[in-house]
């Protein structure tokens, strides 16, 4: 395998390599009539006494014992109905499963030019990733309300781990907890879509590669867009200098934030720089498959495929307040000092977060 190169996220040139996906149609759900509210029968005050002439029919109601008659129906269908709702929810399950493989054989379902599938993202992939998100990693997300409700935004985070799951995890983490459901759009580096199976389902999830154009596409178009500028030298860093930045490379998502006028939004994540402690890099071996590292950890290569299994730590994924971009002019895309100040202040403000949800935390794992 070649080795991988990384394109800036900066570079504004064009990829022509890009693969453009025709969009295809997804067939509408039937929808549920609902059905009537229960009507029931309004009962006579016990203090009022009524007049004989004006109950035309006496009816002897029981003392005790189980309610009978016209009134008693609606309690016994709710009571049907909360016995069958196990059943029912099964029922729905395999009807939307056998629904969505008809969809998949038929190629009624959405594909954008990127090659995103929404359907397969929310009913496949997420399902797969989120016992690892919800059971295993246990994720606490805090401030979800700093991502907007509608529109576009540039979210920056951290990245580390050795193995970038940190991304699936925020992907996750915004989809799951915001109000509106919004769906995070990653910047990858161009060694995600080298690798086969994975450049497919990086694609079916979303992602597309790091660069200028593919990011200004996104925002234009009112989609997060996730970014994670230390990219290599960030997830691929020793274990002894977890949480500590490395560098923000030139500041071309800043650029790009400028031009759009979309909030930029800072990410700490905090739980993932432990599931793989890299004591060590193989940088040999690295060089003869095409990574830009090898990890050797306390349990990899050592323990072989049970040394791939990430340290069941405990995460913390805090979104920041926003720094808002629409207030400078056109111009200030290519104000280099600009850049570099905005540059330094997303950093500065995701490295504090990050000392501080290290000191409020009791333990790696809990």
């Amino acid at each position: 395998m070649a080795d991988a190169k990384v394109i800036p996220f900066d570079d504004d040139r064009s990829r022509g390599s890009a693969v453009q996906r025709p969009s295809r149609r997804r067939s509408g759900g039937s929808r549920r009539k609902g059905e009537p509210a229960a009507v029931h029968e309004v009962q006579p005050l016990p203090a009022r006494t009524i007049p004989q002439d004006d109950v035309p029919v006496t009816r002897e109601e029981p003392a005790t014992g189980p309610a009978t008659g016209p009134a008693a129906e609606p309690a016994a269908e709710s009571v049907a109905a909360e016995k069958g709702s196990g059943g029912d929810g099964w029922e729905r399950r395999v009807a939307g499963g056998l629904s969505f493989l008809r969809r998949r054989l038929t190629g009624e379902y959405d594909v954008d030019d990127f090659g995103y599938d929404q359907e397969l993202t929310e009913q496949v992939l997420m399902s797969l990733v989120r016992p690892l998100y919800e059971k295993y990693f246990r994720v606490e997300v805090k401030g979800i309300e700093n991502i907007p409700a509608e529109g576009g935004a540039l979210i920056v985070a951290n990245h580390s781990g050795t193995v970038p799951l940190d991304g699936l995890m925020m992907q996750v983490a915004v989809h799951d907890n915001h109000p509106g459901n919004r769906h995070l759009r990653l910047l990858a580096a161009d060694l995600v879509f080298m690798l086969p199976v994975v450049n497919e389902l990086a694609r079916k999830a979303g992602h597309t590669l790091a660069c200028a154009e593919d990011a200004e596409r996104l925002l234009q178009r009112g989609e997060l867009v996730g970014v994670m500028p230390e990219g290599f030298k960030g997830i691929g860093k020793p274990f002894s200098e977890r949480y500590k930045l490395q560098r923000f490379g030139r500041g071309g998502f800043v650029s790009t934030a400028l031009r759009q006028g979309t909030p930029i939004i800072p990410c700490s994540i905090v739980g993932a720089e432990e599931i793989y402690p890299m004591i060590g890099n193989a940088k040999t071996l690295a060089r003869l498959l095409g990574f830009p590292y090898f990890p050797i950890t306390p349990t990899f290569p050592w323990l072989g495929p049970l040394g791939a299994v990430p340290l069941p730590t405990k995460w913390t994924i805090q979104f920041g307040e926003p720094i808002r971009t629409d207030g400078y002019p056109p111009e200030a895309a290519e104000d280099p000092m600009l850049m570099f100040n905005l540059t330094d202040q997303v950093r500065e403000q995701i490295q504090h977060t990050l000392y501080k949800l290290l000191v409020q935390r009791r333990s790696v794992f809990f």
